[in-house]
């Protein structure tokens, strides 16, 4: 890793563990305590806390896909709990983040909003191969993928873009595995008596 990515990722990782405890209330004074670095540095870096803020989203995003694969390379757990994990990832050191303060990069910054909306509705190719497999291995049963994807990333939308967590003092983890649940559980096949039978089509 090069002097100057190493430097980046520094202050990335830094700006996560003060979002942790400020929110988007944050200021570049903050992250340069963190990081006991002058903030002239850290403007060497990002030109300000908005292009701090964009990269902080891709950084977080990246993470979540490297977890993602790990997921999926992982022989130990079945086709059920791999999309389970997948659906639910959030990396080490992301899980106690508030990601429901992101409810207020809509109107503040909006370039980052669509960056984050376009990160939700790109990179579903390994997890939509995944639910196809489920079903073939009968394991799922039929059911339509694109309304499933939809109703999956409407609801993460709004999690962000509105009060609605914040208001029912709901961590967005817990919201996470409550929607995950429902969805994967909605589309199992159904258990009746002894063994596995699927659903009526």
């Amino acid at each position: 890793m090069s002097r100057t990515r190493e430097n980046k990722v520094k202050v990335l990782e830094a700006t996560t563990a003060v979002f942790k405890n400020k929110g988007m209330k944050f200021t570049m004074d903050d992250i340069a305590k963190e990081l006991s670095m002058s903030k002239k540095t850290i403007y060497t870096i990002f030109r300000d806390k908005e292009e701090l803020l964009y990269s902080m989203v891709e950084y977080a995003f990246d993470k979540i896909k490297e977890s993602e694969q790990e997921v999926l390379d992982n022989q130990e757990i079945g086709t059920a709990e791999k999309l389970r994990q997948i659906l639910n990832v959030l990396p080490d050191g992301y899980r106690d983040l508030d990601f429901r303060q992101l409810f207020a990069l809509r109107d503040k910054y909006p370039k980052i909003y669509a960056k984050i909306e376009l990160r939700l509705e790109n990179g579903w190719d390994s997890t939509i191969r995944l639910m196809e497999q489920g079903i073939e291995e009968g394991v799922f049963r039929p059911f339509n993928i694109v309304v499933f994807k939809t109703a999956y990333e409407a609801t993460i939308e709004q999690f962000f873009v509105r009060n609605v967590l914040i208001a029912n003092n709901i961590e967005y983890a817990e919201a996470l595995d409550e929607l995950v649940s429902m969805l994967v559980d909605g589309i199992m096949v159904k258990k009746r008596g002894i063994g596995w039978q699927k659903s009526r089509k």
